[in-house]
């Protein structure tokens, strides 16, 4: 808080103040920070030099207009700066300067005594009224030279000066019916300045004894806010006289400075004295009042005594206090540190004492505190760590509570927004997919689609996926597959070939588009389905194209005799490679079976002694759809001296059980495959 003084009589442009010094801040940053001028009391009276960083006078400034009679006459003003946002409070002191003259409510003053009063009979005098304060008001009074009178000057309670005309010698009317005085009031100031008034005293006969108030100056206290028509007091006033000498009458007096200004809020019985309330009293507009009241009897010449009450108000807590938002930040960053300042705070109450102490509060569980930075200013600052996925944004409710009884509350709520910062990576649903092809689809193919969140907004969740090459395979995967980098659907590059590849490995990386960007990555196995794609192939016998193979066989060979074996592999796999043998029909029944899933060719029924060779047709069947096959053309020969030994006739050695059990191990082979796979989707899955 900065404290300057200013004279009150110094033209626009007078320099009040060197801010930038006094702020510790260089001159030339203060356009940049934005320094602005705001004056709590909506009149600007102020303004600040940004280029010579100093605090000049907008306009002449008027003491007396501004505060009154106030002991004190203080502009209050606050100074924000931004980057950082900081406030300040400003209090300008406006001094008095003596350019009022005391002035008395009339220029002539008519007095009245009678010629049998006593020594030391007093005559109050109107008040004169100076419009400075402190020692530039009222200090004394001088009365012109009299033989018969003197001034007396009295102090009321709240320090005014009262003059008042004193006789010290006996009045003889027939001598001297009048007495022109001349009463002057002069102030403190340097150079001195004064007022003066005509007073006027006559000289009556008769009623000689004037009312008389007990006691003269008195004292009340009044709640603010009674109802009207509440008893203020009764004024005790006693006249010594009889009849319509002692029969008093209740006015009150008035200045010209102030003329009926306690009059609208106290009304006074006349005849009775007694003081009551006929407005609402309101200790905010003024605290205490100073009620002058005359008491004149009828006799004639009439007389009168003067009362002075001073009704001081007590403060009730009849005003809420005021939540003013100087400066709100939003929105803030949700990494802010604890301590960010994100609004500037100020209460205000205009009841006074305890009913205008007024705290602060928020909830607690919010991640924020109120600092103190002055008297009546209140910085709200973060006190905890933000996270807009959370919460994007905070209601908040600040709450102004004085200590008076009742207490008076008021709220003020306001909302902030919390702004994204890229602080958390896109996610997968799921770090392993599994997904299948049919082998040989057309490029382009959608084989899957990979989804990943962000609990960022905007940018900073804006996703894109790529594939990544680990080199895992021994071609680059990008050869394979390619993702659209916007939804995430894995397409086929080229046509795959379950025989070649049945697996894949995909590796996916989705990044987000913050600064700097996360990212994150998941694997999706995409397994080759099998296509019935291959033809059986004949391995045993081994004929070419076109070719026949001959086979003897005993011309007496029993029914049941095995003549050879057709051994037949299939590179599909599963149901694709499951071969089954058959015999072409032909026109004429022959003597021969083929086993359907061995391959075996038997002798169906003995030969006869007339067969010559049979021509045999062997056709191999894969169980896929369509189905596929091959065939062999086997011509056998019945011979005499062929010996029954089918090992000869395969060209193997017959004690290998390999051979003879090919089928049997074919179909191991499938049937293990098969489970090894089932096991590999059941681990993956």
């Amino acid at each position: 808080q900065l404290h300057y003084s200013v004279p009150e009589d110094r033209e626009p442009g007078f320099s009040v103040g060197d801010l930038a010094k006094d702020l510790g801040v260089e001159v030339r940053s203060l356009a940049a920070r934005n320094l602005r001028l705001v004056s709590e009391g909506g009149q600007r009276h102020f303004q600040v030099d940004l280029a010579a960083g100093v605090l000049l006078l907008d306009s002449r400034l008027d003491r007396e207009a501004l505060c009154g009679q106030s002991p004190t006459c203080s502009l209050h003003l606050q100074l924000v700066m931004e980057n950082p946002l900081q406030l300040h409070r400003v209090e300008v002191d406006v001094l008095d300067v003596n350019d009022n003259a005391p002035q008395f409510p009339k220029p002539e003053v008519v007095l009245e005594i009678t010629e049998v009063a006593n020594p030391g009979t007093r005559l109050p005098l109107e008040v004169a009224e100076d419009a400075d304060m402190g020692s530039n008001s009222i200090s004394t009074y001088e009365l012109s030279p009299s033989k018969h009178f003197a001034l007396s000057i009295n102090v009321r309670g709240d320090g005014v000066k009262m003059p008042e005309i004193v006789l010290e010698k006996a009045l003889d009317r027939e001598k001297v019916p009048v007495h022109h005085l001349t009463l002057t009031a002069l102030d403190g100031g340097n150079p001195v300045k004064s007022g003066t008034a005509k007073v006027t005293i006559h000289v009556l006969d008769a009623n000689d004894n004037p009312p008389v108030c007990d006691p003269p100056i008195s004292k009340v206290h009044l709640e603010e806010n009674v109802p009207v028509g509440t008893l203020v007091t009764k004024l005790n006033v006693t006249d010594l006289d009889e009849g319509p000498n002692g029969d008093v009458e209740y006015s009150f007096k008035t200045s010209n400075n102030a003329p009926g200004k306690f009059t609208k809020l106290f009304s006074l019985d006349a005849r009775t004295g007694e003081i009551r309330t006929k407005a609402p009293l309101d200790y905010e507009e003024s605290s205490a009042y100073e009620i002058a009241v005359r008491a004149r009897d009828k006799g004639s010449p009439a007389m009168e005594g003067h009362c002075h009450l001073r009704v001081e108000l007590i403060d009730i807590n009849d005003n809420s206090p005021e939540i003013v938002l100087t400066s709100v930040s939003s929105p803030v960053q949700e990494d802010a540190t604890p301590g960010t300042v994100i609004a500037l705070i100020g209460v205000k109450d205009s009841d006074s004492g305890d009913n205008g102490q007024v705290r602060l509060q928020i909830a607690k569980e919010l991640p924020f505190k109120l600092v103190s930075s002055f008297k009546e200013h209140f910085s709200l600052v973060t006190n905890g760590p933000l996270d807009r996925e959370k919460a994007s944004g905070y209601n908040i409710t600040v709450r102004a509570v004085d200590s008076g009884s009742p207490q008076r509350a008021t709220q003020k709520t306001f909302y902030l927004r919390i702004a994204d910062v890229n602080d958390n990576a896109p996610n997968f649903s799921s770090p392993f997919d599994t997904a299948h092809i049919q082998e040989n689809s057309l490029p382009g193919t959608s084989v899957f689609s990979v989804s990943a969140s962000d609990p960022d907004e905007g940018n900073n969740a804006k996703l894109s996926y790529t594939i990544l090459d680990n080199g895992m395979q021994d071609i680059p995967i990008s050869t394979y597959f390619r993702i659209d980098q916007d939804n995430g659907t894995i397409y086929t590059v080229r046509a795959l070939d379950y025989e070649q590849d049945k697996v894949f490995q995909v590796p996916v990386e989705v990044k987000d588009a913050g600064s700097p960007a996360l990212s994150s990555t998941a694997v999706v196995h995409v397994f080759v389905l099998d296509e019935n794609d291959n033809a059986p192939s004949i391995v045993y016998p081994s004929v070419p194209k076109g070719s026949a193979f001959h086979q003897a066989i005993p011309a007496l060979a029993e029914p049941g005799y095995l003549v050879t074996k057709i051994v037949a592999v299939d590179a599909d796999s599963g149901h694709n490679a499951w071969l089954s043998y058959q015999l072409q029909e032909t026109a004429e029944a022959l003597p021969f079976q083929v086993e359907r899933r061995s391959g075996e060719i038997r002798l169906a029924q003995a030969l006869r002694e007339s067969e010559d060779s049979h021509r045999l047709v062997v056709e191999v069947r894969d169980n896929g759809t369509p189905s596929l096959s091959a065939s062999v053309v086997i011509v056998i020969s019945p011979e005499e001296n062929s010996v029954q030994d089918f090992s000869k006739s395969l060209d193997l050695p017959q004690s290998s059980p390999k051979d003879t059990n090919l089928t049997l191990y074919l179909i191991i082979s499938l049937v293990s495959i098969s489970l090894v796979s089932c096991a590999m989707f059941a681990l993956v899955a």
